[in-house]
């Protein structure tokens, strides 16, 4: 009888190659870091065949991926995977391409243990199925994660550095500036609507109106292109963002890192004092929610009057004695640093609503304050038209350079980059184009309502009748439509009125549909 050895059959060992590149640079080429990595491991589970090794197909490829998190597709799938008992080993060239994070490599063995999964780096020449393999492991791991955690720290520095210097150190660009030689550089039409936005926000007074308005026009946030020709931005605009446009201390030439700010190289698009304007505005709203907030108390300057010598907001409140109410307009400095530090902490409500209302009814009967409320209302609107006007021009010039880039690309249409970059142009266009219509649309407007004496005497001809017969919100609306600004300097015995830019004709027309719904 023929006797026949029996060998051993040797258990077949499914293994899984996962490759990892930290940035994506290099990626594109025909042979990359990624394929080099596979080739190794395919290399070291062909030397094991004796084992029983077996290279599974599947990729499992992470290119542009840190490895200091596990968000990363492939690893979700490779996980997935040897949850499903799909995989026995899992092959890596370097232990930190699995991972730099001591953590997370600690959650990964967790699911390797109980799946019954080896893991095994070829160039570090350890296997976790042995306690050596493990200690091993441990320890490299320990400095993978140190070194990585040195690299931040030193681009932290870097970046510190930088805008300590008030140097762009990078980001997402922001509307009204591109990015030229890792410099920030005024964009001409950008920054004129950045001005706009702030201006619309202190005549709303409100981030949702004037959200409303932004996207009634049309406009939106920073539109770009990355380096991929992947287009960025260009979204209309919600709270949030016009919450960060209005917060930006990079509109006045300052560069921030934390809470620290600093002088920086760019030139400044927003004025000092339009910024400060809006800083007050917007965290006097974060208390009180706007004027869009119900006005319990009547107060018909809330959110007008202004204390002269402390440029602060006065706020309106009031006090109880028995069954009689006060009502006061405090000053915003007296109210958080004490009653001393301002030289006119309070006026009563009603004496200076009284005041300003006379003052307004004065005006159709005193032709020297007529003539200076037409100059003012004068000089305003020719402001609107001036800014309008070089909105224009720059405009203008916008699409002669696009349309120049246009007619150069024209021929080079096939490369995928240049496609993005001119459907980029063509956008660009079409906004401008549409904003061209819209200027064109308020230029006529703001030409039509300048103002002369005759309009404003019969404008006020009747404001005393009328006004004694508006209800109280109605006298509130009536103020808010004609007066932009209310300020009170106690000290030396003044209040100035500023009006809103053709307050008068708007005030002719709320006047005239009073008439008619008494009528």
């Amino acid at each position: 009888m023929t006797r026949r050895n029996k060998q051993t059959e040797v258990p077949k060992v499914r293994c899984a190659i996962y490759t990892r590149k930290s940035t994506e640079e290099g990626l594109e080429q025909e042979f990359n870091s990624l394929d080099a990595q596979r080739d190794s491991g395919e290399a070291y589970i062909a030397s094991q065949k004796h084992e029983g090794w077996q290279c599974l197909p599947a990729h499992y490829n992470d290119g542009g991926f840190t490895g200091g998190n596990m968000d990363r597709p492939a690893l979700r799938r490779l996980m997935t995977d040897i949850e499903a008992g799909k995989i026995d080993c899992v092959v890596v060239y370097k232990v930190d391409r699995l991972s730099r994070s001591l953590l997370d490599f600690a959650k990964l063995m967790e699911v390797f243990d109980t799946t019954g999964t080896s893991f095994c780096s070829v160039t570090q020449q350890f296997n976790t199925a042995t306690s050596m393999g493990r200690l091993v492991l441990n320890v490299l791991l320990s400095f993978a994660q140190f070194e990585r955690e040195m690299i931040s720290e030193r681009v932290r520095d870097k970046i510190a550095a930088s805008r300590r210097k008030g140097k762009w150190s990078g980001g997402m660009p922001i509307l009204g500036y591109t990015v030229k030689d890792t410099k920030l550089v005024v964009d001409k039409v950008e920054s004129q609507r950045v001005r706009q936005i702030y201006e619309l926000y202190l005549e709303y007074q409100s981030l949702l109106a004037t959200v409303t308005e932004l996207n009634r026009r049309g406009w939106t946030t920073k539109r770009w292109t990355t380096k991929k020709g992947t287009q960025r931005g260009g979204k209309l605009f919600t709270k949030n963002s016009l919450y960060s446009l209005l917060t930006n201390v990079t509109y006045v030439g300052k560069i921030k890192y934390k809470d620290e700010v600093h002088n920086g190289e760019h030139e400044a698009i927003v004025a000092d004092e339009l910024f400060q304007r809006a800083q007050t505005l917007l965290q006097r709203n974060g208390h009180t929610g706007g004027r869009a907030v119900r006005n319990k108390h009547g107060a018909l300057l809330r959110g007008l009057l202004r204390c002269g010598p402390c440029g602060c907001a006065m706020s309106h409140t009031y006090t109880s004695k028995g069954n009689r109410r006060y009502r006061y307009y405090v000053c915003g400095t007296a109210q958080q640093r004490g009653w001393s530090e301002c030289p006119s902490p309070s006026v009563p409500a009603g004496e200076i609503e009284r005041f300003v209302v006379e003052q307004i009814k004065c005006i159709g009967q005193d032709p020297a304050v007529i003539d200076e409320t037409v100059r003012q209302a004068q000089r305003q609107t020719e402001e609107g038209i001036e800014r309008l006007t070089h909105e224009r021009v720059a405009l203008q010039e916008q699409l002669r350079d696009d349309n120049a880039k246009l007619q150069v690309a024209a021929a080079t249409t096939n490369n995928v980059e240049r496609v993005s970059s001119l459907a980029d142009v063509h956008e660009r266009i079409r906004s401008a184009e549409r904003r061209l219509t819209e200027i064109d649309n308020e230029l006529i407007s703001l030409n039509s309502e300048l103002v002369d004496d005759t309009e404003v005497g019969n404008a006020l001809a009747n404001f005393d009748q009328l006004w004694e017969a508006l209800a109280p919100r109605e006298q509130t609306r009536v103020l808010e439509l004609l007066v932009e600004r209310v300020e009170y300097d106690g000290e030396r015995g003044n209040v100035s009125l500023t009006f809103h830019p053709c307050g008068i004709k708007s005030l002719t027309q709320e006047l005239a549909n009073q008439k008619e719904d008494a009528a």
